[in-house]
């Protein structure tokens, strides 16, 4: 019965950061590599729509974000080419739709936090053409655009340029993602915004208190938009009880987004971790000061090739399918095909 509905389902994750994986490799590896890493994970996961993200990891930053933010770029325009048969990068909801109609894996590229661009918004402008079509402008710290949630205590909301880069981005059509947004700043956000917005990767504050989730009244404001909150698979973010580690604990966060919010307005966001930060991140970032484990994963979940679980679960909370199916990916797809 579930596999039947997963199969049926059109399956969208909002954010995995396999990109930063992929670049790591010299480049007359990437599409070899994405084919034989990843792809069959997105097979096996039954991924029909993924989006990308570029994060800039630590080493890079300041000076070589904007290098590596083309770099990566790059990268996804070269696997996508490069395995053409079974991938397409889409800049539109037709490009969504074809890819699709074509059972071919679509890929969307999304900035996260844009330490590449600070507070030169001119070069979204340069980015949509390169094809990105959602970002953030903050990650855990201060950006010249904003203060991610790590710096909640600031108060701070959106800089000038801040103001700017949404203002840009409703122009262009990038959809503007405030996962890892300071509270103040979603605030703001929610103040400026006159197009859907999108949270890729949070959960809800009302289950677990962490500055990276959303309260009701942000889940409130972002389905006002007509956008969507995508739910993260970080089990820091779902619970601060090792015990509770359990499939069942994403299942209670979408039920508590759905109460919230309706269920025309909630999404996945997996954000897979462990194997890109043991395939790439150490040794520069081993340590994670009070933000938990980073390569914890719940059983069964370590990476897309487990999404079927998910599907498992929510048919045994008793979710009616039709609803299960836009949690599963039909919200993020329509939002994506009406908004690119």
């Amino acid at each position: 019965m579930s596999e039947d509905l997963h199969h049926r389902a059109v399956v969208a994750d909002a954010h995995n950061d396999l990109l930063m994986a992929v670049a790591a490799r010299p480049p007359k590896r990437w599409g070899a590599f994405f084919r034989e890493r990843w792809l069959p994970q997105l097979h096996e996961g039954g991924i029909d729509l993924q989006v990308l993200p570029v994060f800039i990891d630590d080493p890079y930053r300041p000076e070589g974000s904007l290098r590596q933010t083309l770099r990566m770029i790059e990268c996804a325009h070269v696997l996508a080419e490069e395995n053409a048969d079974q991938v397409a990068l889409c800049t539109s909801g037709a490009d969504i739709d074809a890819a699709l109609a074509e059972e071919k894996t679509a890929l969307v590229l999304a900035l996260e936090s844009a330490p590449g661009i600070d507070a030169s918004v001119e070069l979204f402008s340069t980015m949509h053409r390169l094809g990105v079509r959602i970002a953030s402008i903050a990650h855990w710290g201060r950006t010249p655009l904003a203060d991610g949630s790590r710096e909640d205590a600031t108060g701070s909301r959106l800089t000038a340029p801040g103001v700017a880069a949404v203002r840009e981005m409703e122009r262009l059509g990038i959809l503007f993602d405030i996962s890892h947004l300071g509270a103040t700043g979603v605030a703001h956000v929610l103040e400026l915004a006159t197009r859907p917005l999108i949270a890729t990767h949070s959960c809800a504050r009302a289950l677990r208190d962490h500055h990276r989730n959303l309260t009701d009244e942000q889940i409130r404001g972002v389905a006002a938009t007509g956008g969507l909150v995508c739910v993260a698979f970080v089990p820091d973010f779902l619970t601060d009880r090792q015990d509770t580690v359990h499939v069942d604990r994403i299942v209670d966060h979408v039920e508590h987004v759905v109460s919230v919010a309706g269920v025309d307005h909630v999404g996945i966001g997996a954000d897979f971790v462990r194997e890109v930060m043991t395939d790439v991140m150490p040794p520069c970032c081993e340590d994670f000061p009070d933000e938990g484990d980073p390569g914890f994963t719940f059983p069964g979940l370590e990476g897309p090739a487990g999404m079927p679980l998910v599907t498992r679960a929510l048919l045994a909370r008793g979710l009616p399918e039709a609803d299960i199916l836009k949690i599963l990916g039909g919200n993020l797809r329509r939002l994506l095909t009406a908004h690119l």
